[in-house]
């Protein structure tokens, strides 16, 4: 698969790639500490808002018996209010010396009847019922202060002016109660979350084992084992990654089998060439005549020609199974310009042969993703293989199209391929019995492994104009409308 080169994106500090993973350990760890440290505060504040709520209930009950026995106290003599204590107030009020205890009757009018003028005047509510003890809070010589209140109606008439009644007290004691009530919950926090802490890095030391376990056992492979991993024996987790591994190494297994006998072959076919160089070479030594020297040596060059195409052949192959991604950059080019170059570096030789070599296509840029040395070198295996197989006065005809996608087509009218070996002349070193032609068996072979590279499919057929092969391949990405097609015809070069 084609696959354009990212370079590693390095930090200005350290130099680090920034897509560089993570410990899955520290992760993991992060992912459960760091909430339980942002709850913490939270649960503070949470904490002492109850606690709050909690040291304000008895106290505000105390608060409101005192309003209510304040309340009965009050009393009309000769059309005004009273109030007759039967002690003393602040002994009434139970003050103590942690906190103040504030009182006070006033009329609806402002005016004063009893107590401390510091407690300001409330409006009493929309909807007035009996015995109803009201709260809340107010700032006393710059103290907060609890005020508990309740208006009384003391004149029989609906319409009587009210009387207010109010107790206020200091916070202090309310405070130190929230405050102890904060503190024996926060207390075994802090001895809670350091234990916590420990318990979750014991559990995830205990629970990555198994990967650590895992990680010892390839470690302790071979380098030329490459048997599957038992899934079964690996947490559940991890059993994708296992399966996808194992099948990783199935595939580079079939590769290395596959380049091992690609050497095997390779080696047998070089030496058929070479032994017959020697043996020319050896024969025309001992040759005394001119003109059966000059035949051995014309016999030579054309061995020597055998094996450069051979070993170039070869070189090709190695180079379009090489990583791809490491020595080849991926381009968006045109995939016609690229056809009309190569056939125009052939055309020499469709010339000597005798054959018309043609391109077919429309003006406008057909463009495809991919690397230009290797798509040049698979165009030219294409018609080289035309050429070479056609015999003279035959033609041969490189096309491009779209239709929904890339299309290249190289047309000839050659021999032909017998619908039985199609599948196998793509198998290396294979060659197509009686064909007439010297050939390495290789052409065919590294336009598949190209093609395979750039995600783009080969067939074979037959010319649907006659006699000869037509083969199409097409790529998987690319855009330009369906142009007319437009005829080049031979090229004016001879």
């Amino acid at each position: 698969m084609l696959a354009r080169r990212r370079k590693p994106d390095k930090s200005a500090a350290g130099g680090r790639s920034s897509t560089q993973p993570n410990s899955l350990f520290g992760e993991i760890l992060d992912w459960m500490l760091a909430p339980l440290l942002f709850l913490w505060p939270i649960s503070i504040i949470v904490t002492h808002n109850v606690a709050d709520n909690i040291a304000n209930q008895p106290y505000d009950r105390a608060l409101a018996d005192s309003v209510r026995a304040l309340a009965r106290l009050v009393s009309v003599e000769e059309g005004k209010v009273a109030v007759h204590f039967p002690a003393p107030p602040r002994a009434l009020f139970r003050a103590d010396q942690d906190d103040v205890v504030y009182y006070q009757v006033a009329h609806e009018s402002g005016d004063l009847v009893t107590g401390d003028r510091e407690i300001g005047w409330t409006p009493a509510p929309p909807i007035l019922i009996p015995e109803d003890v009201l709260y809340r809070d107010d700032v006393i010589h710059g103290e907060e202060v609890r005020i508990a209140y309740q208006f009384l109606r003391p004149w029989p008439e609906p319409a009587s002016p009210l009387v207010l009644v109010q107790v206020a007290e200091t916070r202090n004691k309310r405070s130190d109660l929230a405050s102890r009530v904060v503190t024996g919950v926060l207390l075994p926090q802090f001895a809670i979350i350091p234990l916590a802490v420990v318990l979750v890095w014991v559990g995830l030391s205990r629970g990555i084992a198994p990967l650590n376990r895992l990680q010892s056992l390839i470690r302790r492979r071979r380098p030329t084992d490459l048997s599957p991993i038992a899934a079964a024996s690996v947490p559940e987790e991890v059993r994708p990654l296992i399966v996808a591994f194992n099948d990783m190494m199935a595939r580079l297994e079939e590769n290395l089998q596959a380049q091992q006998r690609f050497i095997a072959d390779a080696a047998h076919q070089m030496r058929t060439p070479l032994t017959g160089l020697r043996m020319q070479t050896e024969l025309a030594l001992q040759e005394a005549d001119p003109v059966a020297l000059r035949e051995s040596l014309s016999r030579i060059a054309q061995s020597t020609e055998r094996a450069s195409h051979l070993i170039n052949q070869l070189l090709s192959l190695a180079r379009a199974e090489a990583s791809f991604e490491k020595l080849y950059a991926v381009e968006t080019m045109d995939l016609r310009a690229l056809v009309r170059d190569v056939a125009l570096d052939l055309f020499p030789r469709a010339q000597a042969k005798g054959i018309d070599l043609g391109v077919e296509g429309g003006s406008d840029p057909l463009t495809v993703e991919g690397n230009p040395v290797l798509l040049r070198e698979l165009i030219k295996n294409l018609v080289d293989n035309a050429i070479k197989y056609t015999p003279a006065g035959g033609s041969v005809t490189a096309r491009t199209r779209f239709a929904g996608a890339p299309i290249l087509e190289v047309e000839d009218t050659g021999v032909g391929i017998p619908e039985a070996d199609r599948e196998r002349v793509f198998e290396r070193f294979y060659r197509v019995l009686g064909s007439g032609e010297d050939g390495s068996g290789l052409g065919l072979p590294i336009v598949r492994e190209i093609a395979e590279l750039h995600r783009a499919t080969v067939s074979l057929n037959a010319n649907p104009g006659g006699r000869g092969t037509l083969v199409q391949i097409v790529f998987p990405r690319g855009h330009v409308p369906p142009p007319p097609i437009q005829v080049y015809g031979d090229f004016p070069l001879g």
